[in-house]
């Protein structure tokens, strides 16, 4: 019988949840050398760092969501230990892409510096 109910716990985990497409993105390639950068090329690495940080935002909501429908689908057949684990898996995924996230905009945030050091003393 438990191997039963282990079984029909997971096809009901492994039954496509609504929120099952939630993909990773990818982070930005290249961000601008505060160096030897314009102004327009600085205003365009900002922008797709602002890009960046909407798309994490968006795949946090979604696993967050992937994890509830879960757990909801699952409802008593889930033991509290199961429940931690995906928990656990979850909170993983989520604090990855938001150290991922502050590790660009740190540097991106490092060629700001750079950028008004180097325009400010053409001032």
């Amino acid at each position: 019988m438990k191997v039963f109910h282990a079984m029909a716990l997971i096809a009901v985990l492994a039954a496509g949840p609504v929120y099952a497409d939630c993909t990773y993105p990818a982070a930005p390639g290249k961000l601008p050398d505060g160096a030897t950068a314009t102004l327009d090329e600085m205003l365009a690495g900002q922008k797709i760092v602002k890009e960046y940080d909407t798309a994490i935002k968006a795949y946090v909501d979604c696993i967050d969501k992937e994890l509830d429908q879960k757990i909801a689908a699952a409802g008593d057949k889930l033991k509290p230990e199961q429940k931690a684990d995906m928990q656990k898996v979850e909170a993983q995924k989520h604090n990855a892409a938001i150290d991922q996230l502050q590790g660009v905009a740190d540097r991106f945030n490092e060629q700001v510096k750079v950028f008004k050091t180097r325009t400010d003393k053409k001032g």
